[in-house]
């Protein structure tokens, strides 16, 4: 696993789904390492999903978000998988070694590397469907330049690439969007809208970073270790005073400026 340091649960193909089964289900889970960092977590993600996990850094989203793909066992509750899931996995940029000599198409071209089996080397397909994944994320002209020389939102685009190259019905990603200005934030989301919304995708992604999610999830979770706090639901019912404010830890409001949400708390103009 050359190109980064972090698991990419990526399965064989999978039949077709029965109508309301989820794809993934945590019941009453504990996650964690030696000792839980978050407990009583019970979430299920549907075909067509989009789920945003909001919280602090280091407050357990990341550790949360590997026990949901089965990296990482829970330490109590259950974890379920009605059925062979086809995941592609996009991770922090801070975890890919961007000074491997290989092309923005050699690395999406790992992403069909777990379909292949042993043995076998990739073809004609696997090229064309890493081509086609390079033009849903809009970096085709890309393909031949050296992945080290790319700005960091053209990385982040390719390694999400990397993980439409599957062809998968759940795309993963752990902080998509870190470390980026505001325009390329604004254009990493927009394009995970878009392939939300091209033929039922689901999508769960973690940010510390609420604005950057708020506009484009369908729901959310909110997680925090230190505070204890576990809390999903509906996009609408998350964005209130009182459940910003568990999260927050001080009262908060939520405005629209320009056709977009924002939180500010109480008593000062600055974001939250």
């Amino acid at each position: 696993m050359p190109i980064d340091a972090q698991p990419r649960p990526i399965l064989p193909e999978a039949p077709a789904r029965a109508p309301g089964v989820p794809l993934l289900v945590l019941e009453g889970a504990a996650i964690g390492y030696d000792s839980p960092l978050l407990e009583g977590v019970s979430l299920e993600i549907a075909p067509g999903d989009f789920l945003a996990v909001v919280g602090p850094n280091g407050g357990g989203k990341t550790t949360l978000l590997r026990t949901l793909l089965g990296v990482l066992p829970p330490l109590a509750g259950v974890r379920r998988q009605p059925a062979p899931v086809r995941t592609g996995y996009v991770p922090q940029r801070d975890h890919v070694d961007a000074y491997w000599p290989l092309t923005v198409a050699d690395v999406a071209l790992m992403g069909r590397y777990p379909a292949l089996g042993l043995g076998r080397r990739p073809g004609g397909e696997d090229r064309a469907e890493v081509a086609r994944a390079l033009a849903r994320v809009g970096i085709a002209d890309l393909a031949r330049r050296s992945f080290r020389t790319l700005s960091g939102g053209q990385r982040q685009r390719t390694l999400i690439a990397r993980a439409l190259a599957a062809s998968p019905e759940l795309l993963a990603l752990d902080e998509p969007t870190n470390g980026m200005d505001p325009a390329a934030e604004l254009s990493a989301m927009d394009i995970l809208r878009d392939l939300h919304r091209q033929g039922g995708l689901a999508v769960v992604m973690v940010s510390h970073r609420l604005e950057a999610v708020a506009n484009y999830a369908r729901r959310l979770a909110f997680a925090d270790k230190d505070k204890g706090l576990w809390r999903v639901g509906a996009l609408e019912e998350m964005l209130t005073p009182e459940a910003l404010s568990a999260l927050y830890g001080r009262a908060v409001t939520v405005r629209e400026e320009g056709g977009r949400r924002f939180v500010y708390p109480e008593g000062g103009g600055e974001r939250a």
